[in-house]
Protein backbone atom coordinates (compact mmCIF):
# COMPACT_ATOMS: atom_id res chain seq x y z
CA UNK A 1 0.00 0.00 0.00
CA UNK A 2 2.77 2.50 0.71
CA UNK A 3 4.64 1.46 -2.44
CA UNK A 4 1.39 2.04 -4.39
CA UNK A 5 0.81 5.43 -2.56
CA UNK A 6 4.74 6.06 -3.28
CA UNK A 7 4.20 5.77 -6.99
CA UNK A 8 1.20 7.74 -7.02
CA UNK A 9 2.57 10.68 -5.35
CA UNK A 10 6.05 10.39 -7.50
CA UNK A 11 3.61 10.24 -10.57
CA UNK A 12 1.57 13.43 -9.34
CA UNK A 13 5.18 15.51 -8.59
CA UNK A 14 6.44 14.49 -11.71
CA UNK A 15 3.36 15.41 -13.84
CA UNK A 16 3.07 19.08 -12.19
CA UNK A 17 7.05 19.24 -12.60
CA UNK A 18 6.21 18.75 -16.58
CA UNK A 19 3.42 21.44 -16.47
CA UNK A 20 5.80 23.92 -14.89
CA UNK A 21 7.85 25.28 -17.67
CA UNK A 22 4.98 25.46 -20.27
CA UNK A 23 3.36 27.58 -17.22
CA UNK A 24 6.31 29.54 -17.04
CA UNK A 25 6.88 30.36 -20.56
CA UNK A 26 3.06 30.89 -21.09
CA UNK A 27 3.24 33.55 -18.23
CA UNK A 28 6.49 34.94 -19.70
CA UNK A 29 4.95 35.59 -23.17
CA UNK A 30 2.21 37.02 -21.39
CA UNK A 31 4.05 39.19 -19.54
CA UNK A 32 3.54 43.14 -20.46
CA UNK A 33 6.31 45.36 -21.20
CA UNK A 34 5.98 49.55 -20.47
CA UNK A 35 7.50 51.18 -23.44
CA UNK A 36 7.75 55.08 -22.63
CA UNK A 37 8.48 56.96 -25.89
CA UNK A 38 9.23 60.74 -24.75
CA UNK A 39 10.96 63.07 -26.92
CA UNK A 40 10.98 66.63 -27.85
CA UNK A 41 9.75 66.70 -31.34
CA UNK A 42 7.02 69.06 -31.88
CA UNK A 43 3.27 67.24 -32.66
CA UNK A 44 2.60 66.97 -36.19
CA UNK A 45 6.07 66.69 -37.20
CA UNK A 46 6.98 63.80 -39.30
CA UNK A 47 8.91 62.23 -36.62
CA UNK A 48 6.15 62.25 -34.13
CA UNK A 49 3.90 61.20 -36.69
CA UNK A 50 6.13 58.59 -37.19
CA UNK A 51 6.40 58.00 -33.46
CA UNK A 52 2.62 57.71 -32.95
CA UNK A 53 2.47 55.11 -36.24
CA UNK A 54 5.32 53.08 -34.35
CA UNK A 55 3.70 52.80 -30.98
CA UNK A 56 0.52 51.54 -32.87
CA UNK A 57 2.57 48.51 -34.61
CA UNK A 58 4.08 47.71 -31.43
CA UNK A 59 1.33 47.38 -29.80
CA UNK A 60 -0.60 45.55 -32.29
CA UNK A 61 1.67 43.48 -33.41
CA UNK A 62 3.07 42.23 -29.59
CA UNK A 63 -0.45 41.37 -29.22
CA UNK A 64 -0.62 43.58 -26.25
CA UNK A 65 2.56 42.50 -24.87
CA UNK A 66 4.37 45.74 -25.44
CA UNK A 67 2.57 48.52 -23.81
CA UNK A 68 4.11 51.56 -25.89
CA UNK A 69 2.92 55.23 -24.60
CA UNK A 70 3.91 57.88 -26.85
CA UNK A 71 4.91 61.54 -25.32
CA UNK A 72 5.76 63.94 -27.69
CA UNK A 73 7.17 68.02 -26.86
CA UNK A 74 9.21 67.76 -24.07
CA UNK A 75 5.90 66.41 -21.97
CA UNK A 76 7.93 64.45 -19.63
CA UNK A 77 10.90 66.72 -20.05
CA UNK A 78 13.40 68.46 -21.83
CA UNK A 79 16.03 66.90 -24.38
CA UNK A 80 18.65 65.67 -21.13
CA UNK A 81 15.86 64.44 -18.83
CA UNK A 82 14.98 62.12 -22.28
CA UNK A 83 18.60 61.48 -22.83
CA UNK A 84 18.81 60.64 -19.01
CA UNK A 85 16.07 58.57 -19.01
CA UNK A 86 16.77 57.05 -21.95
CA UNK A 87 20.31 55.46 -20.56
CA UNK A 88 19.01 54.47 -17.23
CA UNK A 89 15.77 53.27 -18.88
CA UNK A 90 13.04 55.38 -16.93
CA UNK A 91 12.40 56.45 -20.69
CA UNK A 92 12.48 53.15 -22.48
CA UNK A 93 12.47 54.91 -25.74
CA UNK A 94 13.59 58.56 -27.33
CA UNK A 95 15.16 60.89 -30.19
CA UNK A 96 18.68 62.91 -30.54
CA UNK A 97 20.94 63.69 -33.26
CA UNK A 98 24.28 61.32 -32.53
CA UNK A 99 26.23 65.32 -31.84
CA UNK A 100 24.71 64.52 -28.63
CA UNK A 101 26.99 61.83 -27.56
CA UNK A 102 29.80 64.52 -27.51
CA UNK A 103 31.36 63.80 -24.07
CA UNK A 104 31.26 60.18 -23.82
CA UNK A 105 31.33 59.39 -27.81
CA UNK A 106 32.83 61.74 -29.85
CA UNK A 107 33.58 59.53 -32.77
CA UNK A 108 30.16 58.90 -33.35
CA UNK A 109 29.44 62.69 -32.30
CA UNK A 110 30.65 63.67 -36.05
CA UNK A 111 27.27 61.21 -37.48
CA UNK A 112 24.97 63.99 -36.01
CA UNK A 113 25.94 66.71 -38.31
CA UNK A 114 29.49 67.88 -36.57
CA UNK A 115 31.27 70.02 -37.30
CA UNK A 116 28.55 71.28 -40.64
CA UNK A 117 28.74 70.75 -43.98
CA UNK A 118 29.88 66.95 -43.19
CA UNK A 119 26.94 65.87 -45.41
CA UNK A 120 27.08 66.82 -49.16
CA UNK A 121 22.97 65.76 -50.05
CA UNK A 122 20.49 63.03 -49.04
CA UNK A 123 22.41 60.47 -51.28
CA UNK A 124 25.23 60.92 -49.00
CA UNK A 125 23.13 60.36 -45.28
CA UNK A 126 21.76 56.98 -46.79
CA UNK A 127 24.82 55.88 -47.77
CA UNK A 128 26.27 56.61 -43.86
CA UNK A 129 23.47 55.74 -41.90
CA UNK A 130 21.96 52.95 -43.71
CA UNK A 131 24.98 51.23 -44.33
CA UNK A 132 27.78 49.44 -42.19
CA UNK A 133 28.77 53.19 -40.32
CA UNK A 134 25.00 53.28 -38.90
CA UNK A 135 25.47 50.19 -37.70
CA UNK A 136 28.50 50.91 -36.31
CA UNK A 137 27.36 53.85 -34.72
CA UNK A 138 24.80 52.01 -33.02
CA UNK A 139 27.29 49.72 -31.44
CA UNK A 140 29.87 52.25 -30.16
CA UNK A 141 26.67 53.80 -28.18
CA UNK A 142 25.53 50.86 -26.80
CA UNK A 143 29.01 49.97 -25.51
CA UNK A 144 29.49 53.22 -23.89
CA UNK A 145 26.14 54.88 -23.64
CA UNK A 146 23.61 51.97 -22.58
CA UNK A 147 21.40 52.88 -25.81
CA UNK A 148 20.95 51.10 -28.84
CA UNK A 149 20.17 52.84 -32.39
CA UNK A 150 17.50 50.84 -33.68
CA UNK A 151 16.46 52.67 -36.67
CA UNK A 152 17.61 56.48 -37.88
CA UNK A 153 15.15 58.80 -38.44
CA UNK A 154 15.77 62.78 -39.74
CA UNK A 155 14.54 66.58 -39.76
CA UNK A 156 16.39 67.35 -42.86
CA UNK A 157 18.69 70.06 -43.46
CA UNK A 158 18.71 73.11 -41.12
CA UNK A 159 18.96 76.97 -42.27
CA UNK A 160 19.13 80.00 -41.11
CA UNK A 161 15.99 81.95 -39.62
CA UNK A 162 16.16 85.48 -38.78
CA UNK A 163 14.82 88.85 -37.80
CA UNK A 164 16.90 90.60 -40.66
CA UNK A 165 17.67 89.44 -43.98
CA UNK A 166 20.71 87.36 -44.38
CA UNK A 167 21.40 87.24 -47.70
CA UNK A 168 25.52 86.75 -47.31
CA UNK A 169 28.39 86.02 -45.77
CA UNK A 170 28.87 89.41 -44.10
CA UNK A 171 25.41 89.54 -42.55
CA UNK A 172 26.45 87.16 -40.19
CA UNK A 173 28.34 89.63 -38.27
CA UNK A 174 27.37 90.06 -34.67
CA UNK A 175 24.48 88.34 -35.40
CA UNK A 176 22.87 86.82 -32.24
CA UNK A 177 22.18 83.05 -33.09
CA UNK A 178 20.98 80.25 -30.86
CA UNK A 179 22.93 77.46 -31.06
CA UNK A 180 23.05 73.53 -28.75
CA UNK A 181 24.99 73.54 -25.66
CA UNK A 182 27.89 72.00 -27.65
CA UNK A 183 31.23 73.95 -27.41
CA UNK A 184 31.56 73.01 -31.59
CA UNK A 185 28.51 74.74 -32.78
CA UNK A 186 29.66 77.78 -30.79
CA UNK A 187 32.64 77.78 -32.34
CA UNK A 188 31.45 77.58 -35.99
CA UNK A 189 29.39 80.45 -35.95
CA UNK A 190 32.60 81.78 -34.28
CA UNK A 191 34.40 81.38 -37.05
CA UNK A 192 31.53 82.48 -39.68
CA UNK A 193 31.44 86.38 -37.36
CA UNK A 194 28.14 85.46 -35.66
CA UNK A 195 27.68 85.75 -31.93
CA UNK A 196 26.41 82.27 -31.01
CA UNK A 197 24.23 82.14 -27.90
CA UNK A 198 23.84 79.15 -26.40
CA UNK A 199 20.72 78.24 -25.22
CA UNK A 200 18.05 75.36 -24.42
CA UNK A 201 15.74 74.20 -27.49
CA UNK A 202 12.91 75.15 -25.54
CA UNK A 203 13.95 78.26 -25.27
CA UNK A 204 14.05 79.55 -28.35
CA UNK A 205 10.46 80.77 -28.64
CA UNK A 206 10.91 83.21 -25.90
CA UNK A 207 14.41 84.11 -26.05
CA UNK A 208 13.30 85.37 -30.44
CA UNK A 209 10.24 87.54 -29.26
CA UNK A 210 12.89 89.27 -26.08
CA UNK A 211 15.43 89.69 -28.54
CA UNK A 212 18.06 87.58 -26.50
CA UNK A 213 18.56 86.08 -29.70
CA UNK A 214 18.05 87.15 -33.37
CA UNK A 215 18.40 84.10 -35.15
CA UNK A 216 17.84 80.28 -34.70
CA UNK A 217 18.91 77.29 -37.05
CA UNK A 218 16.32 75.14 -38.19
CA UNK A 219 14.46 72.19 -40.03
CA UNK A 220 11.82 73.41 -41.93
CA UNK A 221 9.39 71.75 -40.28
CA UNK A 222 10.23 72.52 -36.74
CA UNK A 223 9.51 76.20 -37.65
CA UNK A 224 5.87 75.44 -37.92
CA UNK A 225 5.65 72.94 -35.72
CA UNK A 226 6.71 75.17 -33.02
CA UNK A 227 5.71 78.67 -34.88
CA UNK A 228 9.17 80.40 -35.14
CA UNK A 229 7.80 81.79 -37.65
CA UNK A 230 5.55 84.26 -35.89
CA UNK A 231 9.17 85.75 -34.22
CA UNK A 232 11.39 85.56 -37.40
CA UNK A 233 10.50 86.25 -40.89
CA UNK A 234 13.53 85.56 -42.76
CA UNK A 235 14.70 82.12 -44.10
CA UNK A 236 18.14 81.60 -45.79
CA UNK A 237 18.39 78.12 -47.21
CA UNK A 238 22.24 76.90 -46.55
CA UNK A 239 21.60 73.56 -45.66
CA UNK A 240 24.98 73.57 -43.50
CA UNK A 241 23.84 71.20 -41.16
CA UNK A 242 22.16 67.99 -41.84
CA UNK A 243 20.84 66.32 -37.90
CA UNK A 244 19.62 62.73 -38.40
CA UNK A 245 17.63 61.33 -35.40
CA UNK A 246 18.98 58.18 -33.76
CA UNK A 247 15.80 56.02 -32.10
CA UNK A 248 17.23 55.31 -29.20
CA UNK A 249 16.19 52.11 -26.98
CA UNK A 250 17.86 51.20 -23.89
CA UNK A 251 19.64 48.38 -24.47
CA UNK A 252 18.71 46.57 -21.13
CA UNK A 253 15.37 47.05 -21.79
CA UNK A 254 15.36 45.74 -25.15
CA UNK A 255 17.20 43.01 -23.72
CA UNK A 256 14.74 41.88 -21.25
CA UNK A 257 12.28 41.10 -24.21
CA UNK A 258 11.49 37.56 -25.44
CA UNK A 259 13.33 37.59 -28.27
CA UNK A 260 10.57 37.82 -30.62
CA UNK A 261 10.03 41.16 -29.00
CA UNK A 262 13.05 42.40 -29.66
CA UNK A 263 13.14 41.58 -32.99
CA UNK A 264 9.62 43.31 -33.50
CA UNK A 265 11.24 46.16 -32.01
CA UNK A 266 14.11 46.48 -34.07
CA UNK A 267 12.27 45.84 -37.50
CA UNK A 268 9.27 47.88 -36.81
CA UNK A 269 11.60 50.82 -35.96
CA UNK A 270 13.42 50.46 -39.57
CA UNK A 271 10.42 49.90 -41.16
CA UNK A 272 8.49 53.37 -39.59
CA UNK A 273 11.46 55.42 -39.79
CA UNK A 274 12.08 54.18 -43.19
CA UNK A 275 8.38 55.63 -44.13
CA UNK A 276 9.37 58.61 -42.33
CA UNK A 277 12.39 59.50 -44.17
CA UNK A 278 10.31 59.38 -47.26
CA UNK A 279 7.43 61.53 -46.00
CA UNK A 280 10.37 64.12 -44.73
CA UNK A 281 11.85 64.33 -48.06
CA UNK A 282 8.94 64.64 -50.09
CA UNK A 283 7.25 66.94 -47.71
CA UNK A 284 10.16 69.62 -47.19
CA UNK A 285 9.56 71.56 -50.53
CA UNK A 286 5.58 71.71 -49.53
CA UNK A 287 6.24 72.99 -46.08
CA UNK A 288 8.52 75.76 -48.03
CA UNK A 289 5.58 77.17 -49.74
CA UNK A 290 3.67 76.92 -46.59
CA UNK A 291 6.13 79.39 -44.42
CA UNK A 292 6.16 81.63 -47.68
CA UNK A 293 2.02 81.66 -46.83
CA UNK A 294 2.80 82.37 -43.42
CA UNK A 295 5.02 85.73 -44.42
CA UNK A 296 8.56 84.30 -44.49
CA UNK A 297 10.91 85.31 -46.78
CA UNK A 298 12.39 82.79 -48.36
CA UNK A 299 15.86 82.64 -50.15
CA UNK A 300 18.76 80.55 -51.33
CA UNK A 301 21.99 81.70 -50.00
CA UNK A 302 24.02 82.28 -53.38
CA UNK A 303 26.76 78.94 -53.68
CA UNK A 304 29.61 81.54 -53.83
CA UNK A 305 28.50 82.62 -50.36
CA UNK A 306 27.83 79.07 -49.40
CA UNK A 307 31.43 77.94 -50.63
CA UNK A 308 32.86 80.67 -48.41
CA UNK A 309 31.02 79.33 -45.29
CA UNK A 310 32.50 75.37 -45.72
CA UNK A 311 36.21 77.03 -46.71
CA UNK A 312 35.86 79.10 -43.60
CA UNK A 313 34.65 76.59 -40.80
CA UNK A 314 37.15 73.10 -42.46
CA UNK A 315 39.29 73.39 -39.97
CA UNK A 316 36.97 72.20 -37.49
CA UNK A 317 36.83 68.77 -38.76
CA UNK A 318 40.77 68.36 -37.77
CA UNK A 319 40.21 70.17 -34.45
CA UNK A 320 37.03 67.82 -33.93
CA UNK A 321 38.60 64.98 -35.12
CA UNK A 322 42.07 65.69 -32.76
CA UNK A 323 39.73 64.50 -29.96
CA UNK A 324 40.72 60.76 -30.34
CA UNK A 325 42.03 58.95 -33.31
CA UNK A 326 38.74 57.21 -33.59
CA UNK A 327 37.11 59.92 -33.99
CA UNK A 328 39.45 61.23 -36.83
CA UNK A 329 39.34 57.92 -38.38
CA UNK A 330 35.06 57.90 -38.67
CA UNK A 331 34.86 61.31 -39.99
CA UNK A 332 37.37 60.64 -42.74
CA UNK A 333 35.06 57.56 -43.37
CA UNK A 334 32.04 59.71 -43.17
CA UNK A 335 33.94 61.95 -45.60
CA UNK A 336 34.69 59.29 -48.12
CA UNK A 337 31.32 58.12 -48.81
CA UNK A 338 30.22 61.78 -49.81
Amino acid sequence: MRTHISRRGFIAVGTAALAMPAFIRDARAQEKYVCKIAHTEGVGTPITNAFDAWAKVLNEKSGGRIDAQHFPAAQLGGLAEALEGSRIGTIQVTTAGPDSEEAIAPEIAAFGGAPGFIYKNEAHVDAVLQGELGQKCSDIARAKTGVEFVAYGETGFRHILSKRPVGNLADLAGLKIRVPQLRIWVDFWSLLGAAPTPLPYSEQYSALSTGIIDAIDSDVFSIVGFKFHEQASNLTLTGHWFLPKAVRVNAAWLDSLPEDLRDLVRTSAKEAFAEQRTVNRANAAKTLEDLKGLGVTVQQLPAEELAKMEAQTAKLFDEFGSKSPETAAMIKAIQALG
